[in-house]
This record gives structure tokens, sequence and C-alpha cells, in this order.
């Protein structure tokens, strides 16, 4: 069966979780292609992934560069792009099919997190309204397109960081997005780790920057260094 919907899903260093995630696509498979792109990891997540996904594939470290490698390699006409520490609604499929069939050519979901302090409901509020103000979404909330848009954009940039704006912003030119309601449910964990508030100062600033003008490179060297 010719899949409907190829799921691209980049990893680095996940073996504690990517089995529990993938193990929650399995019943997809009759329907969607699953891609786990390998950004060279040391700690054997590409093994454990062998079994779970239709194919392992190993791109250069960087999420837009593994992104762009899975969909170079997808089957379907659909793609959707999925963090492996985001789970899926039910029924996302054909939610994302029917996006598609309604002549909206990219979209993502609303997002919540898997933490029951009431701050992350307050931080999900905010990013969805703000998202359906804006017209851009972040891969936090599972960005799903026309293979036909994702080529016409010219992919996701290279570039190390907000490789989920750029996009958005290119994908607007072609369309406003179709915000799907129903949740994904993203870890809490980039959160708890660094501090709630501190977290979300950080990321103020890390958009700010980057709407001045600010090189996406520099800024991921001081996300991805963070204590």
């Amino acid at each position: 069966m010719t899949a409907q919907l190829s799921i691209i899903i980049p990893v680095l260093n996940e073996a504690g979780q990517v089995a529990a995630k993938l193990n929650a696509l399995q019943p997809l498979r009759d329907r969607c292609q699953l891609l786990l792109v390998d950004g060279g990891s040391d700690d054997g997540s590409a093994a454990i992934a062998e079994a779970l996904v239709d194919q392992v594939l190993h791109s250069p470290r960087g999420r837009a560069r593994q992104m762009n490698c899975g969909a170079a390699e997808a089957q379907a006409d659909a793609l959707l792009f999925l963090h492996v520490d985001t789970l899926l609604p039910d029924n996302a499929v054909n939610l994302i099919l029917q996006a598609l069939a309604d002549g909206h050519v990219w979209g993502r979901f609303n997002v919540r997190f898997d933490s029951p302090l009431p701050i992350f409901k307050v931080i999900a509020f905010m990013m969805n309204h703000r998202s359906r103000l804006t017209g851009i979404a972040t891969g936090d909330q599972a960005l799903f397109m026309t293979r036909e848009a994702f080529v016409a954009v010219g992919g996701f940039p290279d570039i190390a960081l907000m490789e989920d704006i750029t996009l958005s912003a290119r994908l607007k030119k072609l369309g406003q997005p179709c915000c799907l309601k129903a949740r994904v449910t993203t870890s809490a964990r980039r959160w708890l780790q660094h501090g709630i508030v501190k977290t979300i100062l950080f990321m103020w600033w890390l958009r700010l920057c980057y709407f001045f003008g600010a090189d996406p490179n520099n800024l991921a060297t001081r996300y991805y260094r963070r204590p």
C-alpha cells in the first residue's frame, strides 16, 4: 500500500525515549511511512529505532538538515515533521489529510505539555494563540504540508535554529496555515531543566534577536550551550 503520509522524525541522542515514542506510532504504519533521521547519535538511538520505522536515515547534525534528508526520501505527497518528544492526537492522520484535501497546503496542531503544572497550560495557550494570530508555527506544533509546498519554498533553510519559524514565513506566502485545534502533546523537560520563567524569557530574547537580524547559527550556539 502506498503511504498516504510520510512522518519524518529527526533524532539526536534520544535512546532513553525513542522506543516509547515510536511505539506510539506503530498503529499508523498501515497508512504512514515512518522515517527516522539520525544526526550522529552516539547512544544507540538509530539501532533502537531500526525495527520501529520503515527506514533509518543518517544525516549531518542539525534539525533542518535532518528533516530535509527525510523529506528527500519520503514516498507520500503529504509530509509531517514530528519531534521525537511529541505525541500525536487520536485521528491525527485523518485530520492532516482532510486539511490538505480541503485546499490548505500546510498547517500545524495546537500544542499542550506533558506536565500537570498549571503554568504549562498558560504557556501552551499563548503559543497556540500567537501562532493563530501570526500564521507562524513552531516545530513543537507538528508542522505538516504537501510535498509540492515543501519543494516550492526550498525546504527547511540550512540554519541551526529558527528553521521552523523561517519555513513558516515562507509557507505563508503560499497560503495561511490550517490551525488544527486537536493537540499534540510535547515534553516539558526543556522548561523544567532550565527553569520555566528563565526559559520563557530566553526564548523571547532569541526570537527578538532573530527578528532584528541576528545570525541564527550564533543564536544556536547560545541555545545549546545553556547550562
